[in-house]
């Protein structure tokens, strides 16, 4: 593997023992740097915690550190769901590390904290899920803190290495190894979704702020003829699709839609459905 200069600079300063503010764009490999922080942990036998800002996200990195490093020593918990929670290495919301944090204070057992999005500190309803562990964890608790939206926080950043006795390191770049490009349209949802799938711009993601427009858009594109599958793509979706469990309330709708080439993704998702989902999205099934 290449690494990108942010990555490597990220990876050399966090096994020389300091603190790391990764401050990259999306699709620069802050998730590799992760690794690198949780390799290291593991190695030498410490406890550490990876904070994501939604559940899903927690279920979606709990899987792709079983990957990398095996499903015993990789637990999950998010509030509601508990999975080997005494592995070396847990996937949780912010909030759940926040309560460790003020249960158990100094005395907690977090020799290594990632925090994905970290902008979220800034943010007045959840951004005490990012602040407390920073001074309520043990002092030699050592910190990746990781965002592609970061500003000017050198306040904070002296803040915490005075604290810990730690140095800190910024590593930033604007150096998008993945171009983002972006357009701005009057067009429906439904011309825009037809107008990129033709073009062979797909996957598609289309956001939505509530689970029941997200899933009504599903169907809409599902019905939508100009969106059927050729027949290569439409048998491998169906063998991806037949040898997975839709015995749920929500799975016959669920497997309905898939097999037309649409998912939906949610927190209140099965974690096998998420995972599926997400599987076929990336292999742009």
């Amino acid at each position: 593997v290449e690494l990108y200069p942010a990555q490597e600079e990220a990876i050399l300063e966090i096994f020389d023992g300091a603190h790391v503010v990764l401050d990259t764009p999306t699709g620069s490999g802050k998730s590799l740097v992760a690794v690198a922080a949780l390799f290291k942990a593991i190695g030498q036998g410490c406890r550490a915690y990876y904070t994501s800002p939604t559940k899903a996200l927690v279920s979606e990195k709990f899987f792709d550190l079983c990957r990398y490093f095996g499903a015993a020593s990789i637990g999950m918990a998010t509030g509601d769901v508990a999975v080997n929670t005494r592995a070396p290495v847990v996937c949780c919301t912010a909030e759940v590390l926040t309560s460790i944090a003020l249960r158990d204070g100094e005395a907690a057992k977090a020799d290594v904290v990632v925090m994905d999005e970290f902008h979220y500190y800034g943010d007045r309803s959840r951004g005490a899920g990012w602040e407390i562990p920073l001074w309520r964890l043990p002092r030699t608790t050592a910190f990746l803190l990781m965002s592609g939206t970061l500003g000017d926080n050198a306040p904070l950043y002296k803040a915490i290495q005075d604290r810990s006795g730690r140095p800190l390191r910024v590593v930033s770049s604007r150096e998008r190894p993945v171009p983002l490009t972006f357009s701005y349209s009057d067009r429906t949802m439904k011309a825009t979704v037809e107008n990129l799938v033709s073009d062979g711009e797909f996957p598609v993601y289309a956001v939505h702020f509530s689970r029941r427009e997200a899933l009504a858009t599903a169907h809409e594109m599902a019905d939508n003829s100009q969106l059927a599958l050729p027949e290569d793509k439409a048998a491998a979706l169906c063998a991806a699709v037949e040898v997975s469990d839709f015995n749920s309330p929500f799975g016959s709708e669920l497997r309905g839609l898939l097999l037309r080439g649409v998912g939906v993704h949610h927190a209140g998702l099965l974690p096998r459905y998420r995972r599926l989902v997400e599987r076929l999205a990336q292999d742009s099934v």
